[in-house]
């Protein structure tokens, strides 16, 4: 059964449709039917071997669905191999190279997708696709033309300025040809010289004009400015009709638009500073990745699968390996480092608190099935059965019986509740949260008790209260005493009822 929810950005990138996967005769995914939203940082939670990581593994590419669809953006993607896939992976263990320093890890992906290796792998499929044609063509004058034609195409993967030398060379034949007169070229420059001619003949006017006026006048200076603005614009004109020079302007234009390899590392130093800085590793570009810190190489192992700018960044339980603190550390600076990367973030998870505490939304995963998706606020307050009460938090849970509409019993008394829709007498199960749990002077609340065990947890206590039915655990800043008697209470809004699973 799986519960939708509202998310703020309802655009679908990713859908799951009642995907399955076996290997050999073991089922590890049963129909599972999910959508994942653009910019949403989603988590996949579950214990070890429910199938979540399988499921990451099917987004990514890296393992084929038995049966059903992966979906991006509406396109079946089941077949697109995971190096095409718009996503990008970073494992438990960060498989960095150790042999490269920060800067060099990070720009290793860019470097990979750089022209040289698209150019290579692009001539590749080139040379297949016109070698089948070449084969087929029975006519040997059109056979040379696939020839010419499958060489000048190579040409232009290999080189990135080939269209601007092709450019060039047309203007210097261009230029060429004016030179000899050919295609009627000559009538063009002679009309152009005519004009040329007459526009050289305006401008020595004014200098004539300019060099025989009184010096002395008083309106002199403004004149000659006035007159050598117009001499300048007069010799633009010409320059503009001298085609050889302005074929030669315009082969300067092109050659100055050259990619150069320097001009393309000086890109990707850029690129890569930019993403060590979102990941805060400014000033560590230089270092060797096996001095830093099992947080700091899990942001280079981030920065290198962010630098390509996937849509969808997969992250298999990347926090596993470090300590406790570090990880708390890591929790919060991965969900705002989602946020200013702006992509969705899907992450995998066995710890409840990490889903809890970066997560728009959370999948609860057990045996190949989806238990429940929702916010965490949805997971924690209104778990959907027993598995995810127990699974999310620590959970008091109790057999009961739905007499009606806002009305459950057990343990032997009637509670309101705020839950409805059930049918009469339906046999269901409550959870109440430790924390939902009040403890009063004995005779003062709902069930009378003995207060059995008390576990100091450093923020509250654990305090287990046994009753004539049952021992609920309570979490309370308050301190009781072992042995004591006391009553405990909870209000109606505290009690969730679930149905029950088989």
């Amino acid at each position: 059964m799986n519960k939708e929810i509202v998310n703020k950005d309802d655009t679908t990138l990713i859908e799951l449709v009642d995907v399955t996967k076996a290997f050999g005769e073991q089922v590890v995914l049963k129909g599972l039917n999910l959508k994942i939203n653009s910019n949403e940082f989603v988590t996949l939670l579950g214990p070890s071997g429910c199938g979540k990581t399988t499921t990451l593994r099917i987004i990514g590419g890296f393992v084929e669905p038995s049966s059903g669809q992966v979906l991006f953006n509406g396109k079946d993607i089941n077949e697109m191999p995971a190096h095409k896939r718009p996503s990008n992976t970073v494992f438990q263990r960060y498989s960095l190279f150790p042999h490269l320093d920060v800067f060099e890890n990070v720009a290793f992906g860019l470097r990979v997708k750089s022209r040289e290796f698209q150019a290579q792998y692009k001539i590749e499929r080139l040379v297949e696709e016109y070698d089948k044609l070449i084969e087929n063509e029975k006519d040997s004058t059109k056979k040379k033309e696939l020839k010419k034609e499958v060489e000048e195409k190579i040409q232009l993967i290999k080189d990135p300025n080939f269209e601007l030398k092709q450019k060039i060379n047309e203007l210097k034949q261009k230029s060429e040809d004016l030179k000899n007169g050919i295609v009627d070229a000559s009538l063009l420059k002679e009309e152009n010289a005519l004009k040329i001619s007459k526009l050289q003949n305006e401008i020595d006017r004014i200098k004539l004009e300019l060099k025989t006026a009184l010096d002395k006048s008083n309106d002199y200076n403004k004149i000659k400015k006035e007159k050598q603005k117009e001499i300048k614009k007069l010799q633009a004109e010409i320059k503009n009709l001298d085609l050889k020079r302005y074929y030669q302007a315009e082969i300067k234009k092109y050659r100055r638009q050259f990619e150069t390899p320097k001009m393309r590392e000086e890109a990707l130093k850029k690129k890569v500073f930019q993403y060590l800085n979102l990941v805060g590793l400014q000033g560590y570009e230089y270092r060797s990745v096996d001095k830093l810190s099992g947080g700091q190489q899990q942001r280079v192992a981030i920065a290198r699968a962010l630098i390509n700018e996937p849509k969808v960044l997969l992250l298999d339980e990347p926090l596993a390996a470090l300590d406790l603190k570090l990880r708390q550390e890591m929790q919060y600076e991965l969900k705002e480092l989602q946020r200013n990367a702006g992509i969705t973030f899907i992450f995998i998870t066995h710890e409840q608190e990490e889903a809890l505490t970066m997560s728009d939304k959370v999948v609860v995963m057990n045996e190949g099935e989806i238990q429940q998706i929702g916010t965490p606020e949805d997971i924690y307050n209104e778990p959907i059965n027993r598995f995810v009460a127990s699974f999310i938090g620590e959970s008091n849970i109790v057999e009961a019986v739905m007499l009606d509409d806002y009305k459950v019993l057990f343990d032997d008394v009637i509670h309101e509740c705020v839950d409805k829709g059930f049918s009469k007498n339906e046999q269901v199960e409550v959870v109440i949260r430790p924390e939902d749990i009040d403890i009063l002077p004995k005779g003062k609340g709902k069930f009378d008790g003995i207060v059995d065990s008390i576990i100091f947890k450093g923020v509250h206590y654990e305090i287990g209260v046994t009753t004539k039915y049952r021992t609920y655990i309570i979490h309370t800043t308050d301190h009781h005493l072992e042995g004591e008697k006391v009553s405990i209470t909870f209000q109606p809004d505290d009690i969730h009822v679930m149905e029950i699973w088989e």
